[in-house]
């Protein structure tokens, strides 16, 4: 996919984010929604940027629907950021998303900013916005990367990227 610039913001290619990733604050107006609920609404993210991954959005706890997400039994681990928890999005009992977010309760030094931050797989949510624009999902299964029209790829996600 290759992006186009976004008014007021730069074209960026994932495969200019640093290894190990960086943090930045990011004061857009983010939007989770599913089954017509607003599960997270901040201008106080934090992304992570990494090489080859489209940036993850991590949203404060008081920005967050907290009672609409449960903790799963999923656990992950990633080099950099330490361990993961993973939440399921339940919502009026009836729904249940597994493993719809996540988040680093105790992460890793340098990942600090984002201790209990919860980041959303736009995959498993019904929408996800960047300043009113749609979210398209990083490819693949495992990374939730957000793709919005200045992001630039190709991104590691798909079957055959594993490598990368």
């Amino acid at each position: 996919m290759n992006a186009t610039e976004t008014p007021g913001r730069p074209a960026e290619s994932v495969w200019d984010y640093p290894r190990p990733p960086r943090v930045e604050v990011d004061v857009r107006h983010i939007v989770v929604e599913f089954a017509g609920i607003r599960i997270a609404d901040t201008r106080r993210s934090v992304r992570v940027l990494e090489t080859s991954h489209p940036p993850v959005f991590y949203i404060p706890p008081q920005d967050t629907r907290r009672e609409l997400l449960r903790q799963s039994d999923a656990r992950t681990y990633c080099e950099w950021k330490g361990a993961a928890t993973h939440w399921d999005l339940c919502v009026e009992g009836r729904t249940r998303v597994p493993d719809a977010a996540w988040s680093y309760e105790q992460p890793s030094r340098g990942f600090i900013a984002i201790a209990g931050f919860l980041a959303f797989h736009p995959s498993r949510v019904d929408r996800c916005l960047v300043d009113d624009e749609e979210v398209l999902p990083q490819p693949g299964t495992f990374y939730g990367g957000w793709i919005t029209s200045e992001i630039n790829g190709p991104f590691k996600g798909p079957p055959g990227t594993w490598g990368w």
